[in-house]
């Protein structure tokens, strides 16, 4: 895991060819992959359609150094790219990376970081084929991720149906109090911050949605409110979440408390914890997987919110997170 790259020194001082050298050295294949790094692009194959998806994190907007090791930073960029691939049914298969940075960052940090993405490269089942290097003022990573159907239409957001159930699977406002806290200058709860730090991906339950049956289904990256509403859009339809079907954790229950928040809005507005969210027949929702509402038909005022709680908007001043 680029364990070989030295204790001291800067990135500068190393080199971007070595840097390179030193990150895919012993890089692990895969069956779908012909031909890996080292060449102008890799060559690999898939299993039916090809699904992609490019996510960049910058520095100071979707991690901070101080706030975050760069192992798990590492580990946030790869989790938060494959999330994607999981909403849309698919199965891994191959990840690039694009890593821009200062010529002063540590040679260790680079270090810890690309095996950040090794490991969990690893959990999501994707071998890392490529990428590219550059200096910049700050870091930014790009990842492109690439996913097969493998036999199946990918899910979209746009098949929701009046008379199906919404149900969710993985940690829902863990990601968001953890950033409270860590904004507020706290460390803990552990839980959350750690959450904060690397999402926790339902890895596989994409999939296991999508041969149940999901009719539309979504990454949960912006919060629950901001994402479902993309299905609603798309789909046409309404959707009524039931306060009462969340179970809200302890430490998120904690950081409500030290800061006088709703602990369901952590739940419904936090975002980047890389739930998944999904729409299907009321007797076809899979095991791991929590029905948390309803699918309605779309309003008769057009100007009416597309998602509900408890049948009214939710009193939140934003579903979830925006970049402007």
């Amino acid at each position: 895991m680029a364990q070989s790259l030295p204790q001291a020194g800067t990135v500068a001082e190393l080199g971007e060819f070595a840097l390179i050298d030193h990150i895919i050295a012993g890089l692990p294949s895969s069956p779908a992959v012909s031909l890996g790094p080292g060449d102008d692009a890799a060559v690999f194959l898939v299993n039916g359609s090809a699904v992609t998806s490019v996510d960049i994190f910058v520095e100071g907007v979707h991690f901070r150094r101080d706030w975050s090791e760069p192992f798990d930073i590492g580990r946030k960029c790869v989790a938060a790219a494959y999330a994607d691939l999981e909403a849309m049914g698919a199965v891994g298969v191959a990840l690039l990376i694009g890593l821009a940075l200062p010529g002063d960052v540590p040679q260790l940090w680079a270090g810890q970081f690309s095996a950040g993405v090794r490991a969990e490269a690893d959990r999501a089942g994707a071998a890392l084929v490529g990428g590219d290097i550059s200096s910049a003022s700050q870091i930014m990573v790009s990842v492109t991720a690439v996913g097969q159907s493998d036999g199946l239409a990918p899910v979209t957001r746009a098949g929701a149906r009046p008379d199906q159930v919404v149900a969710v699977c993985g940690r829902l406002g863990w990601a968001g109090a953890g950033l409270t806290a860590l904004a507020r200058g706290f460390r803990s709860p552990k839980a959350v911050v750690d959450t904060h730090r690397c999402p926790r991906v339902p890895y596989g339950q994409g999939r296991v949605a999508a041969l149940a049956g999901a009719s539309a289904m979504i990454d949960v990256s912006d919060g629950l409110l901001a994402d479902l509403g993309h299905i609603a859009v798309a789909s046409n339809v309404t959707i009524a979440l039931d306060s009462k079907s969340f179970d809200v954790a302890e430490p998120v229950r904690a950081v409500a408390a030290a800061t006088g928040r709703d602990p369901l809005d952590f739940v419904l507005t936090g975002g980047e914890d890389h739930a998944l969210a999904a729409t299907f027949r009321l007797g076809d929702v899979p095991e791991k997987w929590a029905v948390v509402g309803q699918v309605l038909p779309p309003p008769e005022d057009e100007t009416a919110p597309a998602v509900l709680v408890d049948g009214i908007a939710w009193p939140s001043s934003a579903p979830g997170y925006s970049h402007f």
